[in-house]
């Protein structure tokens, strides 16, 4: 069985010419799986093939992760190396600017066919490179506070990782989900905590995941982490190994785990955390899939690296190789929070 569309991530190693045009044929079906109609395919083509292309050209251990966006209709396209960098970025993105003796359309075209575009680069360190397309009328969600990383375990067809994130009024809340295990019945667990999560995502959060337990007696069960942020604070509830922590622009904030247990087998009552954070934070939630040693001696670099490009930078280099591996980062959305 083929899962449907989802927000797990494709990843594609930029390590030989050929794999720009597998990032470009990943690129379009995802684009059709999503929902996007019209040109809007090929145009997620050219994204992929430009990004990947680049990594073929210029950087070292790249890798190119395609994912339907997170919140919305459209898909995102995010390119990571450890190269060189990018010296001069702002000349880089000028239309026939090139270092190859190409026709440089490279940058300056992923900016104009994007619905968003957001670059990050140091010399010396590597490049960042985020590409979100979405419908036209869905072009708000492209510009989220908010990103992702959803990575099966290698060779598996199923990811038994999951996240969600939705809005209310007053906060946004978001969901990790560790299904126990990994392929085709981890994956069952993950999309049933997912179903609970949607019906009423604005419920409390310790309510949150004794809905999610009743929703998952008759699967294998899973690890469940869920934040919800407000201006000053975010609450946090969580059951099994699933991380969250605070980022500002110059240190991390190691926060809780969850509780010991498992939800939909033996699940503690669970217990609502309530952290204060700075303005303006980030806030990360992730599963065990991802080595918490990234928290320990971040660059600079990363910690001002905004949602969008974080999950993807710190995936790149710091995922497990033997299970599934998810993160989810946020800032608190605009509005009337509390």
């Amino acid at each position: 069985m083929t899962p449907p569309p989802s927000l797990a991530t494709v990843r594609i190693r930029i390590d030989h010419h050929s794999a720009v045009q597998s990032a470009a044929d990943a690129a379009r079906a995802l684009s059709e799986r999503s929902g996007l109609a019209g040109s809007l395919p090929d145009q997620a083509a050219v994204l992929a093939s430009e990004l990947a292309g680049n990594l073929n050209k210029h950087a070292t251990s790249g890798s190119v992760y395609i994912q339907p966006l997170l919140g919305g209709t459209g898909i995102e396209i995010i390119a990571v190396d450890r190269g060189p960098g990018i010296d001069d970025l702002s000349r880089a993105l000028t239309d026939g600017y090139s270092t190859t003796a190409t026709l440089g359309a490279g940058l300056g075209a992923i900016r104009r066919i994007a619905t968003d575009f957001t670059i990050r680069t140091e010399p010396g360190t590597g490049t960042l490179a985020g590409a979100r397309l979405t419908d036209p009328d869905d072009r708000h969600h492209a510009h989220q506070d908010l990103g992702s990383i959803c990575l099966p375990l290698e060779g598996e067809q199923f990811c038994g990782d999951a996240c969600a994130s939705a809005d209310t009024a007053h906060s946004r809340t978001a969901v990790v989900v560790d299904g126990l295990g990994h392929g085709r019945q981890a994956w069952e667990a993950a999309q049933a905590a997912l179903r609970v999560f949607h019906r009423a995502p604005d419920r409390p959060l310790d309510d949150m995941l004794t809905a999610i337990h009743r929703g998952l007696r008759h699967t294998r069960g899973a690890a469940v982490g869920v934040i919800r942020l407000h201006r000053h604070q975010t609450e946090y509830c969580g059951i099994g190994n699933v991380r969250a922590s605070a980022i500002t622009h110059q240190n991390i904030s190691q926060w809780v785990t969850g509780q010991p247990g498992v939800v939909g087998w033996n699940m503690p009552t669970p217990r609502t955390h309530t952290m204060p954070h700075e303005p303006g934070s980030t806030v990360v939630l992730y599963s065990d899939g991802i080595n918490p040693r990234w928290a320990a001696a971040p660059s600079r670099f990363l910690l001002c690296l905004p949602p969008s490009l974080l999950p993807a930078a710190i995936a790149h280099t710091q995922r497990s190789t033997r299970d599934d591996a998810t993160l989810l980062a946020t800032k608190a959305p605009g509005g009337p929070l509390e």
